[in-house]
């Protein structure tokens, strides 16, 4: 893969990229009509998907960063998009373009006042994985095997910017209202910025490693402030496989339900316990060692959940509660899903949807055991989101629903339903954490 000499950093430099991405994308659309001439609706439908997310994609790529993460974000909704967006969106994860050797040398010499060989007995200048906001590279310093995770320049500074560009886009794909989403954009925002705070990732990232050390099966980083900075993380090198590239193996189904297990414990005592989350739960930030130790590898994106969100949000998940006509629309209103001002039809519909997604989502908090192997509770959530896309009424109606802090949460249990799915992870026993809760 080529090695980029530079980034985009500047607001028209930046822009100018999508908007060469949105010619491209017009091109693909009079391509499209040419080919439902000779081709049938799905076929030319799906060239069209193949080539706008290919273009986009490519853009997006180039400029790194708050946009590339927003298409991180977007592959992980594998029930909205078409799969074409799904898969090329996906490479963001862990495959981009890396930076060249020179611009890695310039961000050390910034901040350390030296070349990375100057600070390590062994560097590679090539790195080992790319993604949205930085890339890896491997290190030696005596006989430590370290992970050097370098942030890409300019990142931080363009981050308003750049949801400035990609708001009208998110807006219309999610049917989302300019009267009231400003919360929902300032909490993406905010924890972009925190994201690129790399202070307070190696601060969180040593806390979440000391308060779960203790869970089974699971291993974190040891992390080197001495060889850290704003810009720049050093943390142990963990070897294994990527949970995608894991998955894709013949593996024994007892090795599947163990890694399956140890995922599920380790987000339920985050969310129960810590009270904050891994808000980022994709294949890309969780290895598989040989002897099947899940190697949790990056906390750039930690959610922290309030009482006043957590006590009504898990009160909804019990089914005692879901059926009770009162307290579940108390916990609607507790939740800002539903409002005072809301017409009944919304009231109504709005009542209906959240009754029809909370009871599917929460099944498994209202078993003692679950079977993430089950393809039909799979289809379920696909053809429910399919359902409500194509609702003709859902137009007119005000579609801000919910508190800012579901973006965060629903985007963690959306992750980790899918992992815990791709894993066929069976007998996992929901309630598991309560053994490790400490005294």
């Amino acid at each position: 893969m080529k090695t980029l000499d530079k980034i985009p950093t500047g607001k028209i430099e930046r822009t100018g990229s999508l908007l060469k991405a949105g010619a491209k994308v017009g091109a693909n659309y009079l391509k499209y009509y040419g080919n439902k001439i000779t081709k049938d609706e799905e076929q030319a439908r799906k060239i069209l998907n193949q080539d706008n997310a290919s273009d986009i994609y490519d853009s997006l790529k180039e400029l790194k960063g708050s946009a590339l993460k927003v298409a991180q974000m977007l592959s992980m909704e594998k029930n909205m998009l078409p799969v074409e967006y799904v898969e090329k969106f996906s490479l963001s994860q862990f495959s981009v373009p890396p930076l060249s050797g020179a611009l890695v040398k310039k961000t050390f010499r910034k901040y350390f006042g030296k070349n990375p060989e100057d600070l390590f007995d062994e560097f590679s200048s090539e790195s080992v994985n790319a993604a949205s906001i930085g890339q890896v590279h491997k290190a030696k310093k005596g006989s430590q095997n370290l992970a050097v995770k370098i942030q890409y320049p300019g990142v931080r500074e363009s981050i308003s910017s750049d949801l400035k560009m990609v708001k009208p886009i998110a807006m219309k794909m999610f049917n989302i209202k300019k009267e009231g989403s400003e919360s929902y954009f300032q909490e993406v925002e905010d924890k972009l910025y925190e994201e690129t705070n790399y202070h307070l990732e190696l601060e969180r990232s040593q806390q979440f490693s000391e308060s779960c050390s203790h869970l089974p099966n699971i291993l974190f980083p040891a992390y080197y402030p001495e060889y850290s900075c704003e810009k720049i993380i050093t943390m142990d090198w963990m070897s294994g496989l990527h949970l995608s590239e894991f998955t894709r193996q013949l593996n024994a189904q007892q090795d599947l339900n163990k890694i399956g297990q140890t995922l599920w414990d380790f987000y339920m005592y985050q969310m129960h316990v810590l009270k904050k989350v891994h808000a980022d739960p994709h294949p890309g930030n969780f290895l598989v060692s040989e002897d099947q130790q899940l190697l949790v590898i990056d906390f750039g994106c930690i959610k922290e959940i309030p009482d006043d969100f957590y006590i009504p949000y898990f009160e909804l998940a019990k089914e005692e509660n879901l059926k009770n006509p009162q307290i579940f629309r108390e916990k609607l209103y507790a939740l800002e899903i539903l409002r005072h001002e809301d017409s009944h039809e919304e009231k109504e519909f709005f009542a209906q949807l959240f009754y029809e997604l909370l009871e599917l989502f929460t099944r498994p908090f209202n078993q003692e055991t679950f079977d993430f192997s089950n393809e039909e509770f799979f289809r379920e959530i696909a053809d429910l989101g399919q359902r409500y896309s194509k609702i003709s009424n859902i137009k007119g109606m005000n579609t801000n629903r919910g508190s800012r802090h579901f973006i965060y949460l629903n985007r963690t249990f959306f992750g980790l339903y899918h992992m815990m799915h791709d894993l066929k992870a069976q007998d996992v026993v929901i309630n598991h954490y309560l053994n490790f809760i400490k005294p």
